[in-house]
């Protein structure tokens, strides 16, 4: 392997971990389209929508650590959510990471076209203010919570994700969670989707090995500082960059889909 691709490999992987560690995704959302697209910019290799949904289901699954153990102090962790949404998120990532063999190439990244398309929709939808709202009141419909978490989970099992991005705004604007709580919540949960990903895209071959291993080093650097900045930022300006950071990366995939 080219120490220039091990280079772009790292940076990829790095910067996509940063903005998981701070916005509380699984850094599928970013390392995905950048993974696919921009190897082949610089006359490096390919990797297939397969092998790169492989790599980001082994590496959300180490980032997802770093991040959890950043926000593990503070209150931020709601363990009734976690177990809610994990339980149902970790059954939908299995039958979408195992499925995901049976598609192809084109499919796989319509999925997640459609994807990161509702999760802008909803980052833009206007919320009601519930940031002041005190931890230990924060309340939720677990039957919808749960309902939600396992559709998530099929789509983001089929392309690697934990499926953090579409959590949040799940969280943010349905099941009305404050902001931190949600970042913090939303990493616990990925992690839980990682675990079955992370086993699907094993068990069907849908891993390059080392790309996940330079990518997975860098995320394990660049989580915990985005954590560390997470939690001073204030959470209208959060959930600005996320919604940005999802519209984004929405409109390139389906320019390069159509």
């Amino acid at each position: 392997m080219e120490i220039s691709y091990v280079i772009l490999l790292f940076i990829i992987g790095f910067i996509g971990s940063f903005l998981s560690g701070m916005l509380g995704i699984g850094g599928a959302i970013v390392k995905y389209p950048m993974l696919l697209m921009i190897p082949p910019q610089f006359g490096l290799p390919t990797l297939t929508a397969h092998e790169v949904s492989g790599i980001s289901a082994l590496d959300v699954f180490f980032v997802s650590i770093a991040g959890v153990i950043g926000f593990r102090h503070g209150g931020y962790l709601n363990k009734s959510l976690i177990t809610t949404m994990g339980i149902s998120v970790l059954v939908g990532t299995f039958i979408g990471s195992f499925g995901s063999q049976h598609l192809t190439e084109e499919q796989v990244n319509i999925v997640y076209g459609i994807l990161a398309l509702l999760a802008a929709i909803m980052m833009f939808i206007p919320k009601k203010q519930i940031d002041d709202l005190p931890l230990t009141e924060v309340t939720f419909h677990k039957p919808l919570a749960a309902s939600l978490a396992f559709f998530v989970g099929i789509g983001s099992g089929i392309v690697g994700a934990g499926g953090g991005f579409l959590l949040i705004p799940i969280m943010l604007l349905i099941l009305r969670i404050p902001t931190r709580m949600t970042i913090a919540s939303s990493l616990a949960i990925t992690l839980i989707s990682s675990i079955a990903g992370s086993i699907g895209k094993f068990s069907t071959g849908q891993v390059e090995y080392l790309p996940a291993i330079i990518v997975i080093i860098a995320g394990l650097i660049a989580a915990p500082i985005g954590t560390k900045i997470s939690k001073k930022m204030n959470t209208t300006v959060l959930q600005a960059i996320l919604a940005i950071l999802i519209l984004g990366t929405a409109i390139k995939i389906w320019i390069d889909i159509l």
